[in-house]
């Protein structure tokens, strides 16, 4: 079968980016390491993207977000569409990201 295509939202990219500016204060290797893992899990969803569960949150409507763990502390949602993967958020599990779900 032929490989999804991957759509990274601008939003996804945005938050991606400052998770990784903040861990790079800390520490710029681990900074690194999280990244190249995080995008590599998410460039893994061109195969089978389907794996993963799909979110259940009270305000969300079901069976919309797919969800992915990456590193024990990162969350990527993402949604299937025809031949195609939209990744929308990576969030951070160590932050409150209940804004997503109200």
């Amino acid at each position: 079968m032929a490989p999804y295509n991957v759509v990274i939202s601008d939003r996804a990219r945005h938050l991606l980016g400052r998770q990784i500016i903040f861990l790079a204060r800390v520490s710029p290797s681990a900074a690194r390491r999280a990244k190249d893992e995080i995008l590599k899990a998410i460039r893994s969803l061109s195969r089978n993207p389907a794996r993963f569960p799909f979110l259940e949150a009270e305000h969300l409507p079901p069976n919309k977000y797919h969800k992915m763990f990456v590193e024990n502390w990162y969350l990527v949602l993402y949604q299937i569409r025809d031949r195609n993967v939209y990744v929308d958020y990576v969030l951070d599990c160590r932050q409150d990201y209940g804004w997503l779900v109200k």
